[in-house]
């Protein structure tokens, strides 16, 4: 059975195996706390839900139009003109089947062979491959915990060549919670005004959920007005991950490409879930908030217990509901008689001797780092780190 170089050169993706690993642990009889899944843990809101149902009555059950219903990127277009202050028309959205979808058409219609793709990292772990995917070439500029996992105007200018056709930007940011601040994004903008063959890219899926940083969107700069794809979704924001709704909001003529190119492959998202995104963005904001503050209050949590812990550097996230500890301090440590070498060492011990699922920072292109999501329960956070500081002490 032949499988394709294409396929063959893509990595898995590192915290659906961590997720799986935890899994099968679980499917054991082991007490496995699950810190390795992107998702938050709180149901659907009531409302949504409702509207879901109302849409299976309503006989809502035939084919979609490509690029979504009207009446939800109406919704959407409305949405980014009041809380972000930045226009587009519904022409301009294209809905698919998740944020995930929407990032990877934008990377397809835009980049050929040889184009260079700029992906501050540490960066979320599907960015790199689907590049490849494109045939497209990253370009990896990275930034430490010491920089807040922000990178610099210098760096940014330093990484760009004639080459360079696409800048990715997620903030918040998945793995590591940082957020640019509004004059740390201007200073982004002024490189990339000099630049104007650069597509930017701006991953906004976690921009709810903020602990007081303020937001704002890169599509809200004039000097980036007419080449900014905004990518963003339902899933974090209203704790709909699996009703698999996200957009790409883009110039005119890629939201065409990019439904053209969904239009052969996937088609239009589903019927029902898009009547419940329409009601989750028209609908009342209320359940955002109680989630944000619900997430605020453990990232406190999760922040103070992990600064306990001798070895472990952390900083303090402004968003998203990950934290991103540099573990390095471990490496070259052992554990009856086996020996930490990478952080994707440290990863397993804590799955295999805490019961504590976690993710390798080298998923994210920062190695001896590892990711924890706090998107559980208190009492799940507080066992976690406990268990988490055993296992570190008992390395030697």
């Amino acid at each position: 059975m032949q499988i394709s170089n294409r396929v063959q050169s893509l990595a898995a993706s590192a915290t659906l195996a961590m997720s799986q690993k935890s899994a099968e642990l679980k499917a054991q009889g082991v007490d496995v706390i699950n810190l390795s899944v992107g998702e938050p843990d709180f149901p659907t809101p009531l409302h949504i839900k409702e509207a879901a149902k109302k849409a299976i009555e309503d006989n809502f059950s035939f084919y979609t139009p490509v690029p979504g219903y009207l009446s939800l990127r109406k919704a959407i277009a409305e949405k980014l003109n009041r809380e972000n202050g930045v226009t587009f028309a519904p022409e301009q959205i294209v809905v698919g089947n998740g944020a995930k979808q929407e990032l990877c058409n934008v990377i397809l219609a835009a980049i050929n062979p040889g184009d260079e793709v700029i992906i501050p990292t540490p960066a979320w772990v599907s960015y790199v491959e689907m590049v490849k995917l494109a045939e497209g070439v990253n370009v990896l500029v990275p930034a430490s915990i010491e920089q807040d996992f922000k990178i610099t105007p210098e760096q940014l200018e330093a990484a760009i060549t004639e080459r360079t056709r696409m800048v990715l930007l997620c903030s918040p940011s998945n793995p590591t919670g940082s957020v640019y601040s509004p004059a740390e994004l201007q200073a982004l903008v002024d490189v990339l005004a000099r630049h104007p063959q650069i597509l930017v890219m701006a991953d906004e899926i976690y921009e709810h959920i903020n602990f007081g940083a303020e937001i704002r969107s890169l599509a809200s700069f004039p000097e980036l007005k007419d080449r900014v794809v905004v990518i963003n979704g339902v899933s974090k924001a209203y704790a709909m991950t699996g009703w698999r709704i996200g957009y790409c909001a883009c110039p005119p003529q890629l939201a065409k490409a990019v439904s053209k190119l969904q239009g052969q492959y996937t088609s239009g998202a589903s019927s029902i879930a898009q009547k419940a995104a329409e009601a989750a963005y028209t609908g009342s904001q209320q359940c955002v908030e109680e989630m944000r503050q619900a997430f605020e209050r453990r990232r406190d949590l999760v922040v103070g217990l992990a600064r306990q812990i001798p070895g472990l550097k952390v900083n303090e996230p402004q968003g998203a509901f990950y934290l991103f500890p540099e573990v390095s301090a471990f490496i070259g440590r052992q554990f009856q008689g086996k020996v930490m070498e990478t952080s994707g060492d440290i990863a397993l011990y804590l799955l295999e001797h805490a019961h504590v699922a976690t993710v390798d920072g080298a998923a994210f292109c920062a190695p001896g780092y590892i990711r924890l999501s706090y998107a559980t329960s208190d009492d799940n956070i507080r066992e976690a780190l406990s268990r988490m500081a055993r296992a570190f002490a008992a390395l030697s």
